[in-house]
């Protein structure tokens, strides 16, 4: 009976991370679509274990998950808060997910789009005279993938936001490097919009490799031009499905 109780007890907690993990993305996506609105508190704690059919011990575990992405706070003899979306961390990869439509929000994407302005024609700019010949060819590549996936638009964007990637890495900048991991989702997302909208890849793919032979030639000042002329083609496509879509 013991070793049953033993076996029974390591199942239970295999399973644990798993049960929790579904519940931290059941809540926040409700938080995310609107059900727990900015401001109001979330139901109690026993009210949420009977909504979402788990332990209180998986609820407290979800709630400390969900308030380090800042989605929510807890407050002393108030309870546990949802916080304003202002303070979502939105280059989170599951708050982008749960944020579902509203995920190509005008707002979310512009800001995107405001930080890749500021970020990727410094490190253009310095990759010319960093990058080393492994990184050049490996944004040709990424270009060579951009160009067999046109037609494919998941593929056209994995290969597209490698290249916006190793281009932060190739500047040779810490922070810059830091930030191809930090914003990964948030760029995926940004780029799969901005390629979903356009109606000719093949005129962003040109000065992608237009930047690339910046590179190679080690002109600084072009490829920093390219990058802007990318970030511009970025614009137009995304206001352009704005304007379709009537996002705000």
């Amino acid at each position: 009976m013991a070793d049953r109780a033993k076996r029974q007890a390591h199942r239970s907690l295999s399973r644990r991370p798993r049960v929790r993990h579904n519940v931290t993305a059941a809540i926040g996506a409700d938080i995310c679509g609107g059900r727990f609105p900015p401001g109001t508190a979330l139901p109690r704690e026993s009210d949420l274990c009977e909504t979402y059919d788990v332990s209180r011990t998986v609820i407290r575990e979800s709630l400390k998950v969900l308030e380090t992405k800042g989605l929510v706070r807890g407050r002393p003899r108030v309870g546990t808060l949802v916080s304003d979306r202002s303070e979502w961390n939105v280059l989170d990869a599951q708050i982008l997910e749960w944020m579902g439509p509203d995920v190509f929000s005008a707002e979310l994407l512009g800001s995107i789009l405001e930080a890749r302005r500021t970020v990727e024609p410094a490190a253009a700019f310095l990759a010319a005279a960093r990058a080393t010949t492994q990184e050049i060819a490996d944004l040709e590549r990424a270009c060579d993938e951009m160009h067999a996936a046109q037609g494919d638009l998941e593929a056209f964007t994995a290969a597209d936001t490698r290249f916006h990637e190793t281009l932060l890495r190739a500047s040779h900048n810490k922070v810059f490097h830091q930030l191809s991991s930090i914003i990964h989702a948030a760029l995926s997302h940004a780029l799969h919009a901005s390629n979903s909208a356009s109606p000719r890849r093949e005129e962003a793919l040109g000065v992608h490799r237009e930047l690339v032979d910046a590179l190679r030639l080690r002109d600084g000042a072009r490829a920093e031009a390219c990058s802007r002329s990318i970030l511009d083609l970025a614009a137009r496509d995304l206001s352009g499905l704005m304007n379709r879509t009537g996002g705000t």
